[in-house]
């Protein structure tokens, strides 16, 4: 099964929503983790209160925590999620930045538009990865 890195700053907010969708609609075609380079103490509460609420996906529950680079097993493809800062080499097949907007501090509306947006991307990911496994 492939594995997939997300990797955001602080692996706290995108990265971590990224990771929950791939667990919860995406485990089939391949693993999902996410990590940081800077991380903070816990993922952020709005999207964790926004995600189980929307979604019915418990980031907390589900065992998601925040995760620094070297916490990752050895993946095939990295996700970028748009941090505007350069993200360290992380030895995979395959790289892609999702160019997203962070929603932390945002209202509850910017946070659904960036869910929504990843929720997708997700399962764009999963097709393309499952045509290119036949």
């Amino acid at each position: 099964m492939e594995k997939i890195a997300f990797i955001c700053t602080h692996n706290s907010c995108r990265s971590q929503i990224a990771e929950a969708f791939g667990k919860a609609l995406a485990s089939d075609a391949f693993e999902s983790w996410s990590a940081g380079t800077e991380i903070k103490d816990q993922i952020n509460p709005d999207a964790v209160r926004i995600m189980k609420e929307r979604y019915g996906i418990d980031m907390i529950k589900n065992g998601q925590h925040n995760k620094t680079l070297a916490e990752l097993p050895s993946v095939d493809g990295v996700v970028t999620m748009g941090c505007g800062v350069e993200c360290p080499f992380l030895p995979c097949k395959w790289r892609v930045d999702w160019g997203l907007d962070d929603p932390t501090g945002q209202a509850d509306a910017t946070y659904l538009k960036t869910m929504e947006e990843i929720r997708q991307k997700v399962l764009d990911l999963r097709q393309q990865v499952l045509k290119e496994r036949k």
